[in-house]
């Protein structure tokens, strides 16, 4: 078994300035640290048990296929608040048949956001 230490999710924008201003400024994750300098500087912001790294630069857009999960306490909250930043809300917060209230968001680059509530009465929340 490998004795994995730390973890983060490398995102390789088309403009890492646009990226940083939205996972920065948009979605005003924290920042962990920052290193390197000019517009591809790397930046990695805290996302709840790990990190994204926003680094380098890419001429195409991230793997269709990749999504990010961001578990909140209130979605509904989020919603108003990444609406009022201009953020790209491809779904608002809705619940789903499996019991979770998701909302979807998209970055500059497309990468589509699953932003997530457990309501109290769920599964997640309890052990029988």
């Amino acid at each position: 078994m490998v004795h994995v230490l730390g973890s983060r999710v490398l995102l390789r924008p088309t403009d890492p300035e646009r990226s940083r201003a939205f996972y920065g400024e948009t979605l005003g994750l924290a920042v962990y640290r920052e290193f390197g300098t000019g517009p591809e500087r790397g930046t990695v912001y805290f996302l709840g048990g790990g990190f994204l790294e926003v680094s380098g630069r890419s001429e195409d857009p991230p793997a269709p296929g990749l999504r990010l999960w961001l578990q909140v306490a209130d979605v509904q909250a989020v919603y108003e608040e990444l609406r009022a930043r201009g953020a790209e809300v491809l779904r608002p917060p809705l619940r789903e048949p499996w019991g979770l209230i998701e909302m979807w968001i998209a970055d500059p680059d497309g990468v589509r956001i699953a932003v997530v509530e457990v309501p109290a009465d769920h599964p997640l929340r309890f052990r029988p």
